[in-house]
């Protein structure tokens, strides 16, 4: 557990906060790990806490707002965290997500002076164990930022001791067999059409239909591949669907406020994975916000892997370049 120290606590007595141990949220990293400490509250209900950087390697601020996927990733650490340390889960088992969805509240999301400090107000549900073991649980989030509304999520998951994963993987757990599989990088779009400044970054491979794309699965890459593992993670999944999202609503950008997504299937590394989008109308709220949501699937071996639906909220046009009409 984290505790603020006041600015009358002497040093002697005071507790300093810090991130918590990188393998309570299953990173390598440990400038990676987001969350800062956790408390029970009342029977299957926590309080977890994090710190938003301002500015970030990967989930980067975009026109002054934090990266809305930084909610997503803080209860991603969530999950492993309290399935260790409230649910008595061993090191080794796996989390596997069947539902995720999040929804901000883009006034919150604006970057300060100084990081963001958040509040997960979390609610277990739907919990089930075989034996002793946890097997399945549901979170519901209620975030804030200092007090202040910041949005909600839930995510549903099972949890499977690594002797059953491996049973259910059969020869796609093996590590070394999958990094000897894996399909070369396809060529990735512009990155300003999907919401991204660097090349590196975009998960994304452009086709001859503007609605679909291949899924770019880059094992080196820091921050999305932060460990070995023998499947797409769901971060990157997120992520194409974050980067899917922008594409349909070029030229206009906007927050990601909303996600909706359902999983069914792994994303394997070994073949290639298609990204299909289709628009759904745009509206305009009362406040004035323009919400382009859009409906995204992906394919892979004739099998939905995921579907989702995502929604921008505009804050303006792309910018016309030089040289360009």
């Amino acid at each position: 557990m984290t505790v603020s120290t006041s600015s009358t606590a002497s040093p002697a007595n005071a507790v300093l906060s810090s991130a918590l141990p990188r393998e309570y949220v299953h990173k390598s990293a440990h400038s990676e790990v987001l969350l800062t400490g956790w408390r029970p509250v009342a029977a299957d209900e926590f309080v977890v806490t994090a710190q938003w950087p301002r500015a970030h390697s990967f989930y980067s601020p975009d026109a002054g707002h934090h990266d809305p996927l930084l909610l997503a990733e803080s209860v991603r650490q969530a999950i492993p965290l309290l399935s260790h340390v409230a649910y008595e889960v061993p090191f080794g088992h796996r989390q596997i997500w069947d539902t995720f969805s999040y929804s901000t509240n883009p006034a919150a999301l604006v970057v300060g002076s100084r990081p963001a400090d958040i509040t997960l107000h979390i609610r277990c549900s739907g919990i089930a164990r075989r034996g002793r073991r946890l097997a399945r649980l549901t979170m519901h989030v209620t975030a804030t930022r200092d007090g202040e509304f910041l949005g909600t999520a839930e995510a549903g998951f099972t949890n499977q001791p690594d002797s059953v994963y491996q049973r259910l993987r059969g020869g796609n757990g093996d590590l070394d067999q999958v990094a000897a599989r894996v399909i070369p990088l396809p060529p990735p779009m512009t990155p300003r059409r999907v919401g991204r400044d660097r090349f590196h970054d975009v998960v994304l491979s452009p086709t001859s239909s503007t609605r679909r794309a291949q899924l770019r699965t880059d094992i080196n890459h820091p921050i999305l591949f932060d460990h070995p593992v023998d499947h797409a993670p769901g971060m990157l999944l997120l992520e194409a669907v974050r980067q899917a999202a922008h594409a349909s609503a070029f030229p206009h950008r906007g927050v990601l406020t909303d996600m909706e997504m359902r999983f069914f299937r792994y994303a394997e590394l070994s073949s290639p994975c298609w990204i299909e989008t289709t628009a759904a109308p745009d509206r305009t709220t009362a406040s004035g916000c323009h919400r382009l949501p859009v409906r995204v699937v992906a394919r892979q071996n004739g099998e939905d892997v995921f579907t989702a639906r995502a929604t921008i909220t505009a804050t303006a046009p792309e910018p016309p370049r030089l040289g360009t009409s």
